[in-house]
């Protein structure tokens, strides 16, 4: 195995103990841990705009998804980067990624049935799930403009 694969893989399966990890805690961790989010979001919005006025309690639901989205847009980053450094490309390389992130979703949603104060909700399976295909189409763009990239400074020298 050479040595970006094992660190493709690594950063994968790390990222999905993070994700693990945060879900195996109560909802009481849960909520203070997104409430402080949210209080630091509060702040800042607070020096940019300081007469906005919003309802907190949909800001906080708000953080909270958005957390579950960009959890799995990074999830499927590194998911799709480690099946291509395993000699995958193409559909098989995207299926096994998206495949990869929505069966981990899913069975995080499931997990969460377990913890104190916590529920799996199938909403939460489609928010990641829409994060895991964003991650999937920006990874397919940006692997492209680097294809394009390199080949252009190929054909200029």
């Amino acid at each position: 195995m050479t040595a970006y694969k094992s660190i493709s893989w690594i950063a994968a399966i790390s990222w999905m103990a993070v994700i693990f990890y945060l879900s195996h805690q109560p909802g009481s961790a849960s909520s203070d841990l997104s409430s402080g989010v949210v209080v630091a979001l509060l702040n800042f919005v607070e020096q940019v705009a300081p007469n906005l006025e919003f309802d907190i309690d949909s800001f906080h639901t708000f953080v909270r998804k958005n957390a579950h989205f960009f959890a799995y847009f990074l999830l499927s980053l590194l998911s799709f980067n480690a099946w291509r450094s395993s000699g995958f490309r193409g559909l098989k390389q995207l299926l096994l990624g998206l495949g990869m992130c929505v069966l981990f979703a899913t069975t995080d949603e499931f997990h969460q049935l377990f913890i104190d104060g916590r529920s799996g909700e199938a909403r939460d399976v489609l928010i990641d799930s829409a994060g895991a295909s964003l991650g999937m189409v920006v990874y397919i763009i940006t692997d492209e403009l680097w294809r394009l990239r390199g080949k252009s400074a190929a054909n200029s020298r």
